[in-house]
């Protein structure tokens, strides 16, 4: 085990994760910030900094259920350590490659469920091998709530849920959200509190989303649904 690895684990322990999880997200983390040295991954640049957005990735757990599509995965956040803590199969939606790479070599070393796929949300999400196909849906740190909506919701079945982290409402983007949702066939269930601002939008797959969705490239972000 890495200083880092070891440092990670501490952090993770004192931060309330279960023990038989930390030994995995630990080396994940020191992985990550390995990787991070080389090529951009993560904002964090230490174990003190990563292991809190390892914790808050789990506060997404007990709301996806198996299988579940990750959006703009990044470095793995919360595709990786959700697939750790639930043991459930993941599809990773990226569009950098090298970022991709990180991810495979990551789910191997791992032994974790799932796959990376090079691709941008508005084109994976018109492919019949992936469109209506997950039970659950995630994306972190993915621009405004209508737009998250509009990348995430086409790939899930009917009776699916997007369980998505968020900080603070823009003016209007709640109403929008739910607007958005009625529109790609699906309906804001709940808003469970973290702390702070940061809230879990739980929003419920009722129908298939029209074909016109997602947007070509780019449209979805710069003319958000509802807006």
């Amino acid at each position: 085990m890495t200083n880092e690895e070891a440092d990670l684990a501490r952090l993770l322990a004192a931060g309330g994760v279960a023990d038989p999880l930390v030994p995995r997200l630990a080396e994940y983390g020191a992985r990550l910030l390995e990787t991070n040295r080389k090529v951009n991954l993560t904002g964090a640049k230490s174990a003190e900094e990563l292991a809190p957005h390892l914790i808050d990735c789990l506060t997404v757990a007990p709301y996806v259920v198996d299988p579940i599509v990750d959006i703009g995965s990044g470095g793995g956040l919360p595709a990786i350590p959700l697939a750790i803590a639930t043991g459930f199969h993941v599809t990773m939606i990226e569009s950098t490659t090298k970022k991709v790479r990180f991810l495979e070599e990551t789910f191997a070393a791992l032994g974790l469920r799932g796959r990376a796929i090079s691709e941008r949300a508005e084109v994976a999400g018109h492919d019949p091998s992936l469109r209506g196909q997950f039970a659950s849906g995630t994306a972190r740190a993915v621009s405004s709530a209508p737009t998250v909506l509009e990348l995430v919701l086409p790939f899930l079945a009917p009776g699916g849920v997007a369980a998505l982290q968020r900080g603070a409402y823009e003016p209007g983007e709640r109403n929008a959200a739910e607007d958005a949702a009625l529109v790609l066939g699906a309906r804001l269930d709940e808003e469970i509190p973290l702390d702070g601002e940061r809230r879990i939008l739980i929003v419920r797959k009722l129908a298939e989303t029209n074909i016109r969705f997602p947007r070509r490239i780019g449209i979805p972000e710069k003319r958000p649904l509802c807006t």
